[in-house]
């Protein structure tokens, strides 16, 4: 739809959306023109019709309009509300929250079922986070059938680091219809992606790739792949197994036609289920019933007197430093257990789970006995959880499984039920069943069951851990479902208990155990778990024995503390401060700067670069390293030290644009590194940013645009910036720029991304000075 608008004169800055209403027969005769090439969908002219990105514009009548215009072109074919991204950052890397962002799409939902859609398609995300709301809203909004897509780059990931299986994970947790790619690369790229996610999903999956990589030519989004190459490299799609064959920008009637006369003959595959465990975080995921599987325990008041304080202080600081000590550690999932009576746990669980989040990639174990409190942090939860726990009793399942199924989770089932929890292997195996069977009423899998024997102290009964194990051997074999246990329940009681839990560990794993939650930082305990999937085979080469044994002794701790690098590495923005405070004790403050925040902000860049960290764990160090600045700032102040002059640097995003999330990124990196940027905002006209760079003897100005529409008007800031203000140089970036056409609309540079930017500001500003 966009790339036809510009070729039927879209204006700049003219809301594609608005032609609904405004020149609904144009849009009718897109929809048309797809129609007659044989589409059995229409997606409505939608995809950014909410009120986020259309302030001041009434939302509802655009929906409205634009349904009735797609049904009047489509006939008795299908009119898919196509939902687009809101454009902005979710929480707590940007400024929409979780719930905002569902009452966003809900309203736009609400109002395409009410005007007649068939299907919601939500499309082009490239945030978990966003396309977890966006799916919510539409089940809790609507009684449609959902369809979703995301957007990966070329080297198959989202902006915020997802890979193909976490968001088959998410998605397929979340009980989407289909599934699927859209936009940013064309098909032949796509062919990876869909084999890697037939790997995973048991659902149709929706390939819609554009026709080839977009580059600019002469102001304009060029498209190489025609239309008779499109229909091939479609044609091996669907004979890949792709379900849904559509096209994205650049896509032609033309395009759309010639692949419906290559795919004609081929039937749509038969969907194959695909029993695979699986929980996610933002960008990773977890199969348990491979190698056995490490939940870290930490995070449980039970016991933990500081843990019990930092909760009651609202210290999530401290919460965030057990999990990120238990990944260092080998951690696979983290639990997370708030459970005092003095607080409110719904709260504070729902709390704790999204500070985790910022700072680890790690899935999460929200474990509560509320179902209120579970309720809430799965809701804003990102990506696929486990839930502990389930049991036998009927109020249990009654309560739980509404959730489970809602939110997408794997949940834990304990054998225990109204009778307590039986004395033999046989009695644990029957509540398993039932269990089983409880969900399967609610449309839960049994995939998505993991089974808890449950471990009893074997200071009061030594034929506990007996007990447990038949049973856990006994259920895997009836059942054929996957396993859990609280390994260190069974030492309780006892001297040196991590000596014999590790004993018991190896036996439960011997037996079958698929998870075990355990401390990662008991040495003993993770040795065991290294020897026997080395002995087991889970373990190639050893390898993994071998670093962990080789690297045991090394930690980042110094003195009972981490250091101020690690900390701004690591994104712990609220230990920042009193770090920075501490070094500036022993350390000149130019020296905190020179030798610790900005080497470690150089890590993160380079972890970002190498595709090892990812935009979040980048934003949350940066706002890290503000911190520690501000501390800075602060001692030099205090002491009547002069603060070196910062540089400026201009930042806009050019006319007609109103794209802001990749300048919003670029500002927050490039003042973490000591510049004063000057952010102009979006759809700034190109006399504006002139006028500012006069006023502030600028010397760097960055200009942002992600649309193929507004490049003209970035060419024309640059024009006049020439003419006017020849001392400044020019760097720009986004979307759908590259290096060669920066150079050809007379740009300095190319910033490919956030990284780049801060390289280019240290280059110039570097030589000025050198020039000097």
């Amino acid at each position: 739809m966009g790339t036809m608008l510009q070729s039927a004169g879209l204006k700049r800055g003219e809301s594609p959306e608005t032609l609904n209403i405004t020149n609904k027969q144009l849009i009718i005769d897109i929809h048309r023109q797809y129609a007659d090439a044989g589409c059995d969908i229409i997606k409505t002219n939608t995809f950014g019709a909410n009120r986020v990105k259309l302030t001041g514009y009434p939302v509802k009548e655009i929906v409205a309009a634009a349904i009735n215009n797609a049904r009047e072109a489509a006939g008795n074919k299908l009119v898919a509300l196509d939902v687009g991204p809101t454009g902005k950052l979710m929480e707590p890397y940007g400024e929409l929250s979780f719930d905002e962002a569902c009452e966003v799409f809900s309203e736009v939902m609400r109002e395409g079922e009410k005007n007649g859609a068939d299907i919601v398609l939500i499309e082009t995300m490239s945030d978990t986070y966003e396309l977890k709301a966006a799916v919510v809203a539409a089940k809790e909004s609507t009684s449609l059938p959902v369809y979703a897509t995301v957007t990966f780059d070329e080297s198959g990931r989202l902006l915020t680091g997802a890979d193909v299986p976490t968001v088959v994970t998410l998605l397929e947790g979340l009980g989407v219809d289909a599934l699927g790619f859209n936009c940013g690369i064309g098909p032949k790229q796509m062919k990876k992606l869909l084999s890697e996610c037939r790997k995973y999903t048991s659902l149709p999956v929706i390939i819609n790739p554009n026709a080839g990589i977009p580059r600019v030519a002469n102001n304009v989004a060029c498209f190489d792949v025609g239309a008779d190459e499109f229909a091939q490299d479609m044609r091996q799609l669907a004979l890949s197994g792709a379900s849904v064959l559509g096209g994205c920008c650049g896509t032609t009637p033309e395009h759309i036609a010639r692949m419906i006369e290559e795919t004609r003959d081929i039937c749509p595959p038969e969907t194959e289920t695909v029993n695979k465990t699986l929980v996610s975080s933002y960008c990773g995921f977890v199969e348990i019933g491979r190698a056995p599987v490490i939940i870290g325990e930490r995070i449980n008041p039970t016991g933990k007197k500081l843990l019990k304080q930092a909760l009651r202080e609202g210290d999530l600081d401290y919460i965030a430093s057990e999990g990120i000590k238990q990944a260092e550690c080998g951690a696979h999932i983290l639990d997370v257990n708030v459970g005092l009576p003095e607080i409110n746990e719904q709260e504070m669980l729902a709390t704790a789970v999204c500070e985790l989040q910022r700072v680890t990639r790690l899935p999460l174990q929200i474990d509560s006995s509320n179902p209120g409190a579970i309720e809430r942090a799965l809701r804003l939860y990102n990506g696929k959880a486990l839930v502990n726990s389930v049991n036998g009793k009927k109020e249990s399942m009654e309560a739980i499984f509404p959730i489970v199924k809602k939110y997408g989770a794997v949940v834990v089932a304990l054998t225990l039920d109204e009778n307590g929890i039986p004395a033999t292997p046989e009695g644990r195996l029957e509540i398993a069943r039932k269990i089983i069977a409880g969900a399967e009423k609610y449309g839960i899998d049994k995939k998505n069951i993991i089974v808890d024997t449950l471990t009893m102290t074997v200071s009061s009964n030594n034929q506990e851990a007996e007990i447990t194990l038949e049973a856990l051997a006994l259920i895997k074999k009836e059942l054929g479902v996957k396993t859990v246990l609280g390994v260190s329940n069974v030492s309780f009681g006892l001297p040196s208990r991590d000596t014999i839990t590790s004993a018991f560990f190896i036996m439960a794993m011997q037996k079958g155990l698929d998870a075990a939650i355990i401390n990662p930082c008991s040495k003993s305990v993770m040795n065991a778990y290294y020897s026997f999937n080395a002995l087991k085979g889970h373990d190639e080469n050893c390898g993994k024995y071998i670093s962990e044994m080789s690297e045991q002794a090394q930690d980042e701790i110094t003195n009972g503390e981490e250091t101020l690098g690690n900390i701004i590495i690591k994104g712990l923005k609220d230990k920042a401060y009193s770090a920075a405070k501490r070094q500036l004790e022993s350390t000149k403050p130019l020296d905190v700067i020179n030798n610790y925040l900005v080497p470690a902000l150089d890590v993160v860049g380079s972890g970002f670069e190498k595709g090892t960290l990812f935009l979040p764990q980048l934003l949350m160090s940066a706002r890290a390293a503000q911190v520690a600045f501000e501390a800075v700032g602060e001692h030099m102040r205090k002491n009547g030290i002069a603060m070196e002059k910062k540089e400026k640097i201009i930042i806009a995003t050019v006319e007609g644009d109103i794209h802001d999330i990749g300048k919003n990124i670029v500002t927050v990196l490039l003042e973490n590194y000591g510049y004063d940027v000057i952010d102009l905002g979006k759809d700034v006209k190109p006399g504006t940013i002139v006028a500012k760079v006069k006023e502030n003897d600028v010397r760097l100005i960055a200009l942002s645009a992600l649309m193929t529409t507004t490049v003209a008007s970035m060419e024309k800031t640059i024009r006049m910036l020439r003419d006017q203000t020849p001392r400044c140089r020019i760097m720009v970036g986004g979307a759908v720029l590259t290096e060669e056409y920066a150079k050809m609309i007379g740009a300095d540079f190319y910033a490919k991304d956030a990284t780049g930017a801060v390289a280019i500001a240290q280059r110039v500003f570097g030589s000025a000075k050198n020039n000097s």
